[in-house]
């Protein structure tokens, strides 16, 4: 009689735990969702508020041809590889020049250019991949921010000396051609306009060439 009441008892306490676990996950799930409709929200209202409207005629006629690099945890121990695996972005190397045009003049972005797709926080990841809708953006974004001016398609000169607001606009002006999207691209603007500088420093401390990178 003792047994079973122990063995209900434990399985009442199993069953309880099982249902607490189910209610956090639930509970998370919720807040989740709650914070990305809450994203898409502001996105909605800073797009209503800004009257600027994407000034730019963006046309390309293939998507960019890449190719992933590895992520480079191995060999380097258990616990800094499960760090880069937390916290580092796969990088994507262009295989073949990839040409677009801005206004009428056609830009390149050369094969052999690395770069790791549209800064997205691994929080959000779930519903916006880096590869996803904002990828032509931010490929032609990332490379404007490594080398301060798009390359034209000669490769013999860049677009002048770009700044990073005007990098951020740009790719902001291109996604909302790509995509379609003005909540999200705005979203993504205004992120990169408040915490892009960090990137950006850190490229001109690196004083990066395209003309030795060509």
């Amino acid at each position: 009689m003792i047994s079973q009441i122990r063995t209900a008892t434990l399985n009442n306490s199993v069953h309880l735990r099982l249902i607490t676990h189910k209610y956090r996950g639930l509970k998370m799930m919720y807040v989740i969702y709650g914070v990305v409709v809450t994203v898409i929200l502001i996105g909605w209202i800073l797009n209503k508020l800004d009257k600027n409207k994407p000034s730019i005629v963006f046309e390309y006629k293939d998507m960019p041809h890449m190719k992933p690099l590895p992520m480079g945890t191995s060999g380097v121990g258990f616990w800094k590889g499960i760090k880069m695996w937390l916290t580092s972005t796969r990088k994507w190397e262009i295989v073949t020049d990839w040409k677009y045009t801005i206004d009428g003049t056609t830009f390149v972005v050369p094969k052999g250019f690395v770069f790791d797709g549209a800064s997205v926080p691994k929080f959000f990841r779930s519903w916006l991949s880096p590869m996803g809708v904002l990828l032509v953006g931010g490929l032609v974004h990332d490379y404007g921010y490594k080398y301060q001016t798009l390359l034209h398609a000669s490769k013999k000169s860049g677009n002048g000396i770009q700044t990073q607001k005007s990098m951020d606009e740009t790719f902001r002006d291109i996604n909302i051609c790509v995509n379609g999207f003005f909540a999200l691209n705005y979203l993504a603007y205004y992120a990169l306009k408040f915490g892009g500088f960090v990137a950006w420093n850190g490229h001109r401390k690196r004083n990066a060439n395209w003309r030795k990178d060509v």
